[in-house]
């Protein structure tokens, strides 16, 4: 078969723009973060009613839910090979079962919009770990973006480190599980990134995944907490259908799809919006009061992000 010819070069020398700044990924990209940037206060109330570990267990099992209806509607392939389901379980473990575990338990000790900072951090273990097992080389532009935003992060940081660290002695046990969940989808971002996870549907994987990370935290909840806990209130129940279907099911197959084009450095930027949003949600529902340190690290944060996102994608 003869190759496909390459276009001719625009006019004038100028390169094709990156494929971050075409509307098939800012679209996606724009939708997950809302979505993501709503969660953290849905999460507050979810963990205010049923331990946490019982809440993570009912999102997923929602989630996976969903997952498994579209892929069977669809007929797609289920990986269900050993080697197949060992990623999915990998997957399931750093996805859905560490990172929202950790997350879920660090808002028991800080604030919302204060863990939200901390995942949007999330870009630079991407980007460390793409390098390290992608091959994946971080140019000039990228490098500075990054720059700037963890400073917009920084400055996001101060304001709401000072205000937990006057309440409560606690934070820094709310600051590690943070991180912790950080780390966890940062493991998890890389996997979607490499060439392994293409030879399967992104939607049945997810569904495998999703399902074997519930099982994980059904396990662990009943093993540390005994029996299935329940609410009684449906706005509980409301908000685990909104968190498994549109936080989960839907934002996952956009930001996975995401990661699959750009790679997981530029993809983790989405984290870099999302505790603007939540700090908004933060504001009316927590009292959250901006200062100038605030919104100068606003300020940074999304130009770093406009910044990196014009930036080619990495090298390989």
């Amino acid at each position: 078969m003869t190759p496909p010819t390459a276009a001719p070069a625009p006019a004038g020398g100028d390169r094709e723009p990156p494929r971050s700044t075409r509307l098939a990924v800012l679209i996606p990209f724009a939708v997950v973060t809302l979505i993501w940037g709503s969660t953290w206060i849905v999460i507050r109330g979810q963990i205010a009613e049923v331990p946490a570990a019982w809440s993570v267990t009912y999102r997923f099992l929602t989630a996976s839910t969903v997952m498994f209806a579209l892929a069977l509607w669809r007929r797609e392939r289920f990986p269900i090979d050993p080697r197949g389901l060992l990623f999915a379980a990998g997957l399931g473990l750093s996805q859905f079962c560490l990172n929202f575990n950790f997350v879920y338990q660090a808002e028991h000790y800080i604030t919302s919009g204060l863990v939200a900072a901390i995942i949007a951090l999330l870009l630079v273990p991407n980007a460390l770990l793409a390098r390290i097992f992608l091959g994946q080389r971080m140019g000039v532009q990228l490098l500075a973006g990054s720059a700037l935003a963890v400073v917009g992060i920084a400055l996001l940081f101060v304001q709401e480190a000072r205000a937990d660290l006057s309440a409560t002695g606690t934070v820094w046990l709310g600051i590690a599980l943070a991180v912790l969940g950080m780390l966890a989808a940062s493991v998890a971002n890389v996997m979607q990134a490499t060439g392994f996870s293409r030879r399967y549907p992104m939607v049945p994987m997810l569904a495998t995944a999703m399902l074997i990370g519930a099982a994980m935290n059904g396990a662990f909840a009943w093993t540390t907490l005994g029996a299935p806990v329940g609410s009684t209130s449906p706005g509980y129940w409301a908000g685990v259908a909104y968190l498994g279907i549109f936080a989960s099911a839907l934002n996952f197959t956009l930001y996975f799809g995401v990661i699959r084009v750009i790679g997981p450095a530029k993809a983790a930027y989405s984290s870099v919006l999302v505790p603007i949003i939540a700090m908004g949600f933060s504001t009316v529902f927590e009292g959250y009061r901006w200062s100038g340190f605030a919104i100068a690290g606003g300020v940074l944060a999304v130009t770093g992000l406009v910044v990196a996102l014009r930036a080619r994608r990495p090298n390989r």
